[in-house]
């Protein structure tokens, strides 16, 4: 039986894979007959599953964002409480990258507070916190006017599946570039504004922060490596004020809340996410791009082939 959500959903030609799901008894996360639940109602295991999927693919190229609206679907989230509740796992994986390069961000800090006093100070370290800087603003200005765009229409599993090919092909472009130049590994304020143009389009889910910071960096000049370090440190800002943001609209909306399972969901992704941090810096100092973006078209095809069933 199709209740009013799923038909509000089928009635805009945006049929979600939980209707699909639901529709060929396939769905095995969660037992509820209606899908249109709050955050309130959310399960100890559905926001450990959500927490262990951000916490693993904020780091990797694979898009967080992307897989929380599959897993959202999966799960039958489909209302805005699970939107905020992505935002308090962006939170933690923030923290995680806080506590992974505390002593990168501390000499940061330091060089800054040097400069201010007018002490000597090594210039990369000001050259670095500045491309982090300026690298912040384009993508805190894009999040402020398309925020409502994100909140809607680019939550569709159609979307995320184009947007997984979309950055498959950057990725595939930025690998070529990097077999046939020499990396430079020199970073600007110029190439940290660049690199920061580049993470905007993380905005949309499917993209993926990392793969398209990595990319851009890749596209600069800057070695894989160097690309990964300076992608997560430029992700700190933007993930820890929209975190924050939704953690404080959600306080003091008054709406019930499941905190222990929100706590478990956060502790989840936090803990996985510093596990995925070291397992990308070790992975792109060796490897390429090329095992992620297989995955991406895999799964973007996957989807597509599901909504064809459809």
């Amino acid at each position: 039986m199709v209740d009013g959500c799923l038909v509000e959903n089928v009635s805009s030609g945006m049929v979600s894979l939980t209707y699909i799901y639901n529709t060929v008894s396939i769905s095995c996360f969660s037992s509820r007959k209606d899908p249109c639940y709050t955050i309130g109602d959310m399960t100890f295991i559905e926001a450990i599953v959500l927490g262990f999927i951000q916490g693993i693919t904020e780091f990797l190229p694979v898009s967080s964002s992307g897989h929380l609206v599959l897993a959202n679907d999966f799960l039958g989230i489909l209302n805005g409480g699970s939107l905020a509740f992505d935002a308090i796992l962006h939170l933690a994986t923030a923290t995680a990258i806080v506590c992974y390069f505390h002593k990168d961000l501390w000499v940061l800090v330091q060089a800054v507070l040097r400069r201010l006093s007018r002490l000597p100070v090594n210039d990369r370290d000001i050259t670095m916190a500045l491309a982090l800087a300026v690298g912040t603003v384009p993508a805190v200005i894009a999040g402020l006017l398309l925020e409502d765009i994100m909140a809607t229409l680019f939550r569709n599993p159609l979307l995320v599946a184009g947007s997984l090919i979309a950055g498959s092909l950057l990725f595939v472009y930025a690998e070529w570039f990097y077999y046939n130049t020499v990396p430079q590994n020199t970073m600007t304020w110029k190439k940290g504004l660049q690199v920061g143009l580049f993470q905007c389009l993380a905005l949309v889910p499917g993209f993926s922060r990392s793969g398209a910071t990595i990319a851009g960096g890749m596209l600069l000049g800057l070695s894989r490596s160097e690309a990964a370090r300076f992608g997560f440190l430029l992700a700190v800002p933007l993930l820890l004020g929209a975190g924050a943001k939704k953690l404080l609209d959600l306080i003091s909306s008054g709406d019930v809340i499941a905190w222990g399972a929100v706590g478990a969901g956060a502790i989840t992704a936090f803990v996985v996410g510093l596990l995925a941090i070291h397992f990308m810096i070790s992975f792109v100092r060796r490897y390429s791009l090329w095992p992620f973006i297989w995955y991406r078209v895999f799964l973007a095809l996957l989807v597509i082939y599901i909504f064809a069933l459809s």
